[in-house]
């Protein structure tokens, strides 16, 4: 591969910023249980601009982008946070910015700095772009930017997360880009988890010769880690089945054709034909997962062996409890749902500590974002001195959520993280149901966009006919008043 090697502009002014200080001498500001440990909850930054990617530093702090294309680094003992670099041609909108990144595990015999962002070709034309920056420990800065790859984007399902091998290999998981046919195209590298060495070359014993796919059929994977050897990988759904993938050198994960398990009698004449593996876990409905860690230490002995994953629509931390072999998931746990908004990225220290980045103030926000978002959070264990023994549990029942009517739920489920729990939707984005003709219209044409799709909006029709009569009958009640209701016979009528 020949390289096009570019220019860093590093501003002089501001390269020092300062937040909050959040010493780890100072009280926590939540505590929560975790089996029998208590944790402490503390904002070791805040008013960042949507971190993306969190990663544990060779100088002990927390290093991480910003979708708007900073990559900086926070000291978590004072909170002082230092910016790095401003990527100079970064490309923001929605789901496209700076992304991923990964620190090399030996920063002294490699100081090698990989980054994933959208930004243009020299033809002015969108392209995702790994970029491999040197880091100078001198100068404390990132150097030497070389791009290491550059793949087509288009409007969203970027993917871009990055991590290094065991063995040395650089792992790189791509989206389709909301282009379906990628995902199964082995020419694309669009939909993948791609394989290259360090200085950019395709391995000998990659699946084809000469092609840096290592899997595919894949979606959106925004997730991405090693665990005892193994990598394993978080993908988006679109309508149905988020995923977790052990990632397997020449597999087929199925996308657009298999959705989760092959459980459907669409799905079974592809899997016949090609070999697919099922995931780990799947999600119905949806929870947007999202960055990835796991957890090795005995600090918080109840997560000890499990994958944490971070989840954007589940507002949540599952803690994934792998079998003894990695092959299989034996025990799923949910913290803090709706506790800290959405959650993007996650990593664990040395010690054990577990820090978290919201993405309170991205496109899609679940709500208002609290003043000082978007924040990294750290999730650490309390001696018993200082534990509150009425410390409430990190497994959180909301009650709001078991008076819901089913209508209510559903809505919440399926169509909230986009059109919004008040219908006002997303300006240039997700349409808005409140007084929308087509919610308050003639229900034909509401059941027909459901059933089918439009745009963006994926089909809704693997919904039971009853359940689905329930869900559009509130949103008719809630956001088209004086619209009649809709059965399940309208339903079934409207699938002929």
């Amino acid at each position: 591969m020949r390289f096009i090697r570019i220019v860093a502009l590093l501003p002089l002014a501001g390269l020092f910023i300062h937040c909050n200080s959040s010493k780890l001498s100072n009280p926590p500001e939540q505590q929560f249980r975790i089996g029998a440990s208590t944790v402490g909850i503390q904002s070791v930054a805040t008013h960042l601009n949507v971190p993306w990617q969190i990663a544990w530093g060779p100088d002990q702090q927390i290093w991480y982008t910003e979708q708007s294309g900073n990559i900086s680094k926070v000291n978590p003992e004072n909170g002082k946070t230092k910016r790095l670099l401003t990527v100079p041609d970064v490309f923001r909108d929605r789901t496209s910015g700076l992304l991923g990144m990964t620190l090399h595990p030996d920063m002294k015999a490699h100081p090698y700095v990989f980054i994933n962002y959208t930004g243009y070709s020299k033809e002015k034309n969108k392209v995702s772009k790994v970029v491999r920056y040197t880091y100078n420990e001198l100068k404390d800065t990132l150097l030497n930017p070389v791009v290491f790859l550059e793949y087509p984007a288009w409007s969203s399902h970027f993917g871009s997360r990055i991590v290094i091998a065991p063995d040395g290999m650089v792992m790189i998981s791509t989206g389709d880009g909301a282009q379906d046919g990628n995902a199964q195209n082995i020419k694309s590298p669009n939909g993948k988890v791609l394989r290259y060495n360090l200085e950019g070359k395709i391995p000998v014993d990659n699946p084809v010769k000469g092609n840096a796919v290592w899997a595919w059929g894949l979606r959106n994977p925004q997730g991405l880690v090693y665990a005892n050897g193994k990598l394993y990988c978080s993908d988006h759904g679109d309508a149905t089945d988020d995923e977790v993938n052990l990632i397997r050198k020449g597999a087929n994960y199925g996308w657009p054709f298999i959705e989760g398990f092959v459980d459907t009698e669409k799905e079974k004449p592809f899997a016949k034909d090609a070999i697919v593996i099922a995931p780990l876990r799947s999600w119905t409905p949806t929870i947007a997962p999202a960055g990835m860690a796991y957890y090795s230490s005995d600090k918080i002995p109840e997560l000890k062996g499990s994958l944490l994953l971070t989840t954007l629509k589940g507002n949540s931390l599952h803690s994934l409890t792998l079998n003894t072999t990695g092959t299989g998931i034996t025990k799923e746990l949910n913290y803090f749902e709706k506790t800290f908004g959405r959650l993007r990225s996650v990593c664990v220290s040395p010690a054990g500590d577990v820090y978290v980045a919201t993405s309170n103030r991205d496109w899609n926000p679940n709500a208002a974002p609290a003043k000082n978002d978007d924040r990294i959070i750290r999730i650490y264990r309390l001696d018993a001195k200082h534990a509150n023994p009425t410390a409430k549990s990190a497994v959180i029942v909301h009650k709001s959520t078991a008076v819901l009517n089913k209508g209510a739920l559903l809505y919440t489920n399926y169509c909230a993280s986009c059109h919004k729990e008040d219908g006002k939707g997303i300006e240039n984005a997700f349409p808005a149901l409140l007084k929308s003709p087509v919610v308050a219209g003639d229900k034909n044409q509401l059941m027909h966009t459901v059933l089918n799709g439009k745009n963006a909006m994926p089909k809704f029709s693997f919904i039971e006919d009853n359940d689905l009569a329930v869900l559009l009958s509130y949103v008719r009640k809630q956001f088209g008043p004086g619209a009649d209701a809709v059965s399940a016979a309208d339903i079934k009528s409207a699938k002929k």
